[in-house]
C-alpha cells in the first residue's frame, strides 16, 4: 500500500518534517513492513514561468517549434542570446527556450526546468544550441516531471486549476517535494488497504484521537428509499453456506458535467498511490476506493438496464472485460448484469461485471456520460478469490474484496463517492436510494485479561488493554473482574478469537515490551530408528564410492518401455499429473531406477568413465488403490467424515526406496594392475551388506525382472517374506535402449520392508573366551543352485557351535561332470564351555555335509 505522506496528513496530526524513514521505522514496529520510498526526484532550479512571446518557426526537417520569450522571475531572468538590445537600465525581462508542444499561448503560464535541474531519469538540464538558438532551459511536460505517463503537451498551469507567479517554485506547488512510503500490508489485514486504515494504525501509535471519516456514525449516508434504482440478488450457488453478494448499495448522480476534468490534487494523490489518472468519475470511484478502501463502481445510466441482478455465471458464458480479454466464466463465478436493456442475452440481460474484481465496456463510463449509478457492495472473500486466481486477474478492487472490507461502510463509500462528483462535475444526488441486504451482527469475543498475560508475558493493566484495544475501534463493557466483553470492529474480519485480541494487544502495546527469554529446550530423543536407518545406509555406500544424486521424480511411458517392463508389471500403474511440469514428463516414477538411469546417462555424455551413483527418495504407485470421491461438489465444499475417508484411502503410498548404478571401472587401474570392471556380484554383495549393517537376514534367490538380465539378477527375500528389492547386471537391450555402458549394474531395495524388520543385532549372550576350530570342505552341487540355499543347509547340519561359514571357491572345469560346479565353504566352530576337539569339529562338518547330501544330492569332492 502506497502511503503519500501529505494525504495521510489530512486525517491525523502528522508534522510537517516528519522523517519518513524514522516513520517507516515506527511503522515496521506494529507489523507494517517497508517496502520502498518515493521521494522527491527533481532538484535545481524548477519555477513558474508566463509565456511572454511565441514565435513558429518552421524547420528542414519538417518540424514547427516555437521560439519563446519566457518570464522567469526577477532571480531568474537571465538570457545571453536575448536578440532585442536592452534599453539604458533596463534588465533582461526573460529567457529564450524552444519548445516543440503546441498546447499553449502566450501569457500562459507554465513550468519552466532552468539550467542546473535535474529531472528523474537523472536527466540534468543545460543549455544548449539548437535550431539556431540557444535555448536556456525547457518548458516541461507532465511526464518529464514523473506526474504521469501521458505525454499531451506541456503543463499549463490553468489547465490544472493552479496559479502563481513567475519566478514561484513549481517543485513545492506541483507536489513534487513529496515523499510517499509503500509498506506490506499481510493479507489478514485488509483494512490498511486505504487511508482510512493507516490513518488508524498511525493514530493508534502515536496516541493520537481518530476520527473515522468511514463510520457510519460520524460520514452522512443516504437512507434507503422505495424508489431507489432496481437491484436483485440471485445468488443460487452460495459457498460454503455465504452468499456471493450480502449487501448492495446504489445511488444516482444526474446532471454530470462530460467536460469536467479531475482536478491536480485528485490526480497527484492517485499518482502517488500507484494509479493512472483516466477520467473524472474513473478517478473519484478509485479515490475513495484508495481512501477508505471500498472498491466501487460507475454505470453510465443511459447504457443500463432497468434494474441490476446479482447472480453466478452459466458454465461457458463468454465476457469481455476491461482489458478487452474474452473470458470462459465458470459456474462459480458472481457476475452483475442488467436486465430489460439494450443487448440482453438469453437469460434476460447482459453482464456488465466480474463482481469484485474487473467490469466490462458494456455500460462503461464514456466522455458523454451526464448520469451514473453508483455500485458500492459488499462480496464474499473466498468467491472474489477464486474468480480473480481462476481468470488470472489481480485487481485493486479484488485485492481488497478478498482480504476483507468493511461491511458497514458500502452507504459511506457511496456517499463520499456521490459528494465528490457533485462537487467536481456539477452534477445532482438523486434521493432515490437502493440498498439491499443488511450487515451481520457485530462479533462479540469474551476476553480475560490474565489470559493476555500469560500468553504475551506482560503484565497489562485492565484500563491499558481496555484503551489498546479501543484504539483498534472495538467496543468494550466489563462484565466482571478481570473480564471484558468486546465488540469487534467491522473492518476487523481477521479477528474472530480471544487470541486475536490478545494478538492486537501485543501489536498495539509495543512488541519492544515483550521479554526476550529463550524457552527452555525439550529433551531430545534423537533421531527416528528410520533416520538412523538412512544414515547408516547412505555412510556405507558412500564409503564405497557411490556418489548421491537427486533427480526428478517424474517419468514416462516411454522411460518404462526403455526398461522393458511388461505390459501388466505393477511399476507401470503410475499416477498422472494433472499440471506436469513437462509435457513429456506426466507420471510420477515408481521406481528409483526409472530417473536415475537418465544422472548416469548424463555423467557419461560429459566425459564420465566410471559412474557410480545411488538416490534415496519416494516412490509411488497407483496400483490396487481406490479412485477417490471425485468432483462431486463446487470447491468450497466440506467433505463428510466418509467422503474424507474416501480422499484418504485414495492417497497412494509413497515408500521410501535406495537405488544404486555402477558402470565402468568398480576397480580403477592403476600400477597395481589392470582393475576391475563392475560386475552384478558387486551390487548383490551391496544390498547384502546393507541388510547386515543393519541386523536384517536376506535370503538371495535367482530372478527374471526387468530391467535386469534374466540370467545374472537376484532377488532379496526378507524374514517375513516380503521382497526387500533386486539387483544384477542391467539386460543388453535396456543399458542400449538407455544409452549406457554394456555390463552396467544396478541394484533397488525398499527401505520400508527393511525397516518393517526385527534387528538381530540385539544379543543377550555372552562371548566365549574358548579357541575356535575350523574345517573346510567342497561340495559339489548342481550348478542351478544357488550359493546360498547351500550355505543355509550346511548351517543348519552344522549346529549352535558353528560361528562363522564363509565361501572361498568356486570351481567349474573338465575335472567335474557337466552341469556341476564345486563350492568350497570355511566352517569355524566354537563352544561356550570347552575346547572343541579336532573330532568334535570334524563331526559337526560331517553333520552339515550330510544334511547338504540328502537335501541337494551334494558330494564331497576329495
Amino acid at each position: 500500500m502506497r502511503v503519500p505522506l501529505n494525504w495521510l496528513a489530512d486525517y491525523v496530526d502528522l508534522p510537517a518534517d516528519t522523517d519518513p524513514h524514522a516513520l517507516a521505522a515506527e511503522f515496521a514496529s506494529i507489523g507494517l513492513e517497508e517496502e520502498d520510498f518515493f521521494g522527491p526526484e527533481i532538484s535545481g532550479p524548477l519555477v513558474v514561468g508566463r509565456v511572454l512571446e511565441l514565435t513558429k518557426e518552421e524547420h528542414s526537417n519538417g518540424k514547427t517549434v516555437n521560439w519563446c520569450r519566457v518570464d522567469v522571475g526577477p532571480a531568474h531572468n537571465e538570457d545571453a542570446d536575448d536578440p532585442k538590445d536592452p534599453q539604458p537600465g533596463e534588465e533582461r525581462p526573460s529567457r529564450g527556450i524552444i519548445c516543440g508542444a503546441h498546447n499553449f499561448v502566450v501569457g500562459d503560464l507554465i513550468v519552466a526546468c532552468l539550467p542546473g535541474a535535474v529531472l528523474p531519469g537523472d536527466f540534468q538540464i543545460a543549455a544548449r544550441k539548437t535550431y539556431g538558438h540557444k535555448s536556456d532551459g525547457m518548458i516541461c511536460s507532465a511526464k518529464e516531471l514523473g506526474l504521469g505517463e501521458d505525454h499531451d503537451g506541456i503543463i499549463v498551469l490553468k489547465n490544472l486549476g493552479l496559479s502563481g507567479e513567475p519566478g514561484d517554485d513549481a517543485i513545492a506547488l506541483l507536489g513534487l517535494d513529496q515523499v510517499t512510503l509503500d509498506v506490506n500490508v499481510t493479507p489478514d489485514r485488509g483494512y490498511q488497504l486505504s487511508m482510512r486504515g493507516i490513518a488508524r494504525e498511525y493514530a493508534q501509535m502515536k496516541g493520537q484521537s481518530f476520527t473515522d471519516i468511514g463510520s457510519p456514525t460520524v460520514a452522512e449516508v443516504n437512507a434507503p428509499t422505495d424508489d431507489g434504482f432496481p437491484v436483485v440478488i440471485e445468488d443460487s450457488n452460495p459457498i460454503d453456506g455465504n452468499v456471493g453478494c450480502d449487501q448492495f448499495t446504489a445511488l444516482q448522480v444526474t446532471g454530470l458535467d462530460p467536460a469536467a476534468t479531475t482536478p491536480f490534487w485528485m490526480q497527484r494523490r492517485l499518482i502517488a498511490a500507484g494509479m493512472r489518472p483516466i477520467s473524472l468519475t474513473v478517478d473519484v470511484t478509485n479515490y475513495v476506493m484508495l481512501e477508505l478502501g471500498q472498491p466501487l463502481h460507475a454505470y453510465d445510466t443511459a447504457l443500463l438496464g432497468e434494474e441490476i441482478v446479482v447472480r453466478r455465471a452459466q458454465a461457458g458464458e463468454k465476457f469481455t472485460t476491461l482489458d478487452d480479454v474474452e473470458r470462459t466464466l465458470d459456474a462459480e463465478d458472481l457476475l452483475i448484469t442488467d436486465r430489460g436493456g439494450q443487448g440482453s442475452d438469453s437469460t434476460g440481460g447482459k453482464i456488465i461485471g466480474l463482481a469484485g474484481v474487473m467490469g466490462g465496456a458494456a455500460v462503461e463510463v464514456n466522455a458523454e456520460t451526464t448520469a451514473v449509478v453508483i455500485e458500492s457492495a459488499h462480496f464474499d472473500p473466498i468467491s472474489i478469490a477464486r474468480t480473480a486466481r481462476r481468470h488470472k486477474l489481480s485487481s485493486e478492487a479484488s485485492r481488497r474484496f478478498e482480504r476483507g472490507v468493511d461491511s458497514l461502510l458500502g452507504p459511506v463509500a457511496a456517499r463520499r463517492c456521490a459528494d465528490l462528483l457533485v462537487e467536481l462535475a456539477g452534477g445532482t444526488l438523486s434521493p432515490a436510494t437502493t440498498q439491499v441486504g443488511q450487515a451481520p451482527e457485530p462479533t462479540v469475543i469474551e476476553l480475560p485479561v490474565k489470559r493476555v498475560d500469560s500468553l504475551v508475558g506482560v503484565d497489562y493493566t485492565t484500563a491499558e488493554v481496555t484503551g489498546l484495544l479501543e484504539g483498534i475501534g472495538a467496543g468494550i463493557e466489563v462484565i466482571g473482574k478481570d473480564r471484558l466483553a468486546v465488540t469487534v470492529p467491522s473492518w476487523r474480519t481477521d479477528i474472530t478469537a480471544d487470541v486475536d485480541l490478545i494478538e492486537e494487544v501485543a501489536r498495539t502495546g509495543g512488541y519492544d515490551r515483550i521479554p526476550s527469554i529463550q524457552p527452555a529446550a525439550r529433551a531430545g530423543q534423537g533421531m527416528t530408528e528410520a533416520q538412523r536407518t538412512r544414515r547408516r545406509i547412505s555412510n556405507l555406500l558412500a564409503a564405497d564410492g557411490f556418489t548421491e544424486v537427486l533427480s526428478y521424480p517424474f517419468t514416462s511411458d516411454k522411460r518404462d518401455d526403455q526398461l522393458r517392463l511388461e505390459s501388466d508389471d505393477v511399476r507401470r500403474k503410475h499416477i498422472r499429473l494433472a499440471n506436469p511440469m513437462s509435457e513429456d514428463l506426466p507420471l510420477m516414477r515408481t521406481n528409483l531406477l526409472s530417473t536415475l538411469v537418465e544422472l548416469v546417462a548424463r555423467n557419461f555424455g560429459r566425459g564420465a568413465k566410471d559412474v557410480a551413483l545411488f538416490e534415496a527418495g519416494l516412490v509411488s504407485t497407483s496400483a490396487g488403490l481406490p479412485a477417490g470421491p471425485g468432483p462431486r461438489h463446487l470447491p468450497g465444499y466440506h467433505p463428510s467424515d466418509a467422503e474424507l475417508e474416501e480422499v484418504y484411502a485414495s492417497v497412494p503410498a509413497q515408500p521410501y526406496h535406495y537405488a544404486g548404478i555402477i558402470s565402468g571401472n568398480v576397480e580403477a587401474p592403476g600400477v597395481w594392475g589392470k582393475g576391475r570392471k563392475a560386475e552384478a556380484t558387486d551390487v548383490i554383495d551391496t544390498v547384502r551388506r546393507i541388510a547386515g549393517v543393519n541386523g536384517i537376514e536376506v535370503t538371495v534367490e535367482a530372478d527374471q525382472i526387468a530391467p535386469w538380465h534374466p540370467g545374472r539378477a537376484a532377488k532379496f527375500l526378507l524374514a517375513d517374506g516380503q521382497v526387500l528389492g533386486h539387483a544384477g547386471e542391467l539386460h543388453p537391450k535396456v543399458c542400449e535402449n538407455l544409452g549406457l555402458p554394456a555390463r552396467t549394474v544396478a541394484f533397488e531395495i525398499d527401505l520400508d520392508a527393511l525397516l518393517a524388520q526385527e534387528d538381530l543385532r540385539t544379543w543377550d549372550g555372552a562371548l566365549s573366551t574358548y579357541p575356535v576350530s575350523r574345517q573346510d570342505v567342497a561340495l559339489i552341487v548342481d550348478v542351478e543352485l544357488p550359493t546360498q540355499t547351500l550355505a543355509a543347509t550346511l548351517r543348519e547340519g552344522a549346529g549352535e557351535e558353528l560361528e562363522l561359514l564363509e565361501t572361498f571357491d568356486l570351481y567349474t572345469g573338465d575335472q567335474l561332470p557337466e552341469g556341476k560346479k564345486s563350492l568350497a565353504f570355511r566352517l569355524t566352530f566354537r563352544a561356550a564351555d570347552r575346547t572343541l576337539k579336532a573330532d568334535d569339529a570334524s563331526a559337526m562338518r560331517e553333520a552339515a555335509t550330510q544334511l547338504a547330501a540328502d537335501r541337494h544330492g551334494a558330494e564331497v569332492r576329495s
